[in-house]
């Protein structure tokens, strides 16, 4: 896969409001930080597509070359955990520590890389009253009570991220103001604790942090105060990353992120998911009936900062187009294993002579290459990368196994073969920087994806074998009609049935009411079927 220089690649900028390109403050290395979850719930779908896109990001710098640190943090300590652990009767940090690994275990679901660093607030409280008294020190905070108030009025620059004006603040706010504050728009960046209430020691008395603190002292611990990409949901742009870079250049007027990257929300029916509304799902709920790698799929097939519409629809095509890509390649897998090295004895080379790739399988690579390149330095812009020139690619290796099955000259045979090799490489070598490259095997895979839709059809693998037996049965009855329905029926529930020879087998399909929403015909038909 050819190499992007650092000059192609543009990434959109939160804080500019445009594409800029992507230069480091360290040559051949990236800082990164990405706003992690609030750990006192199962994660939903747009907690998600945050990990997908950032995880995409983080692969796409290791392929161009750079050496990342990824930091992306859990919120481990707050108002929510603490309500949450008391309507359980569970203690604050063993209810957070629970959800931090269900956490992880979606993660490795979704095949997200493991972060170079994922602190807890928890295991950083020295940090985070370092940075508070730095604060205070630099005159830009004030202790009420035993908590202590960052004061905006001390940030010239506020509002800087997300265009909010102090003046908006001061009058007609929908929210109760603390009288306390010299200005409605000061936040906290230490609560005094409550009676009974976790707790740590601090110069201020006994308390915990304010939300927006923690993010600002982990990132400069693990990345100095000047990185290069800080990312997260746009709905964290205020007021959370609004603060952070108050408060950060409150600590150190010399913090600078070059780079604010935010992802789209994901939408219920054209409303943003979220668990105020009930219209959310959880990661789990989802991958209960698709296979990861479908919801995956799903989560990159719009641009990372356009919206994201949750339809059951799309994750069927999703799904689909999963199961043809892992079928091309078990095909590949099953036509070459015969002739990879070490096997070679059933196509001897001719004396003088060295198969070749042929100029087609040189084109579909060069397309492939071409097109994935222009796209993802494009502020990666995943949205149309597993269409044109990567189906063309698909159905190269699908033409060319038919080509293998017929008798030919060796030599045309080998230079096919390597060909065959060539291309499927390559189109590996994209799902790899997607993450859409499982480590399971190809067959694994599929079965899988079978398995799941079985569930989503409420169906067993018997049962659709007895009906393949009713409908040959029937078939051999010439019971047309019968065995035309039967087909139909599975059908409606995301099953094909294919004849193949005098065999029928059966593999996932989009259910036929939702056709309109599917991939063409050419995506998803396998070369079994």
């Amino acid at each position: 896969m050819a190499i992007a220089n650092e000059e192609e690649f543009r990434v959109y900028n939160s804080m500019t409001q445009q594409k800029e390109i992507f230069k480091t403050h360290e040559p051949g290395r990236v800082g990164m930080y990405v706003c992690g979850v609030t750990a006192y719930d199962l994660s939903h779908l747009g907690h998600a597509r945050a990990a997908v896109n950032f995880d995409v990001l983080f692969r796409y710098l290791q392929h161009l070359g750079y050496q990342v640190t990824y930091v992306r943090n859990f919120t481990d300590v707050d108002d929510k955990i603490f309500r949450r652990a008391n309507e359980l009767g569970e203690e604050p940090l063993s209810l957070s520590n629970r959800f931090c690994e269900e956490y992880l275990v979606d993660m490795a679901d979704l095949q997200c890389l493991t972060p170079t660093h994922q602190p807890r607030v928890s295991d950083h409280m020295e940090q985070i009253k370092d940075m508070i008294t730095q604060i205070i020190n630099n005159d830009c905070a004030y202790l009420v009570d035993g908590d202590v108030f960052f004061a905006v009025d001390k940030s010239p620059n506020y509002g800087q991220l997300s265009g909010q004006k102090l003046e908006n603040h001061r009058a007609g706010e929908r929210v109760a103001v603390d009288s306390r504050k010299r200005n409605p728009a000061d936040f906290v960046l230490w609560k005094g604790a409550k009676p009974g209430e976790l707790s740590w020691d601090s110069p201020w008395g006994p308390g915990r942090p304010g939300w927006h603190i923690e993010c600002s002292a982990m990132s400069s611990h693990y990345l100095s105060f000047r990185f290069d990409i800080h990312g997260g949901g746009i709905d964290l742009i205020f007021p959370h990353h609004e603060n952070e870079i108050a408060q950060t250049c409150a600590a150190c007027q010399q913090s600078r992120v070059s780079y604010w990257m935010h992802n789209g929300h994901v939408t219920n029916n054209n409303e943003k998911m979220s668990k105020s509304l009930g219209n959310f799902f959880t990661i789990r709920e989802i991958t209960q009936r698709y296979h990861p790698l479908a919801l995956r799929h799903f989560l990159i097939s719009a641009h990372y900062r356009s919206p994201l519409n949750y339809t059951v629809s799309q994750l069927d095509s999703a799904s689909d187009a999963v199961y043809y890509i892992y079928q091309t390649l078990q095909d590949s897998e099953d036509a070459l294993s015969p002739f990879q090295k070490g096997s070679l004895k059933e196509v001897p080379e001719q004396k003088g002579k060295t198969a070749r790739v042929t100029s087609a399988a040189q084109e579909c690579i060069s397309n492939l290459r071409s097109e994935f390149q222009t796209k993802m330095s494009d502020d990666l812009n995943t949205a149309q990368i597993l269409t044109v020139a990567f189906q063309e690619a698909l159905k190269f290796i699908n033409s060319s196994l038919n080509m293998l099955k017929k008798k030919q000259p060796k030599q045309q045979q080998l230079s096919m073969i390597e060909s065959l090799i060539a291309v499927e490489k390559e189109v590996k070598e994209v799902l790899n920087i997607l993450g859409l490259l499982s480590s399971s095997t190809y067959s694994e895979v599929l079965e899988q994806l079978k398995d799941k839709a079985l569930k989503r059809a409420g169906l067993v693998e018997n049962d659709v074998l007895h009906l393949i037996e009713e409908r040959t049965l029937a078939r051999k009855n010439k019971d047309f009609s019968k065995s035309d329905q039967i087909r139909a029926d599975l059908t409606v529930k995301g099953i094909a049935l294919m004849d193949v020879g005098d065999e029928t087998i059966w593999r996932p399909c989009v259910p036929v009411e939702q056709e309109h929403n599917a991939l063409p015909v050419e995506q998803t038909a396998s070369t079994t079927g």
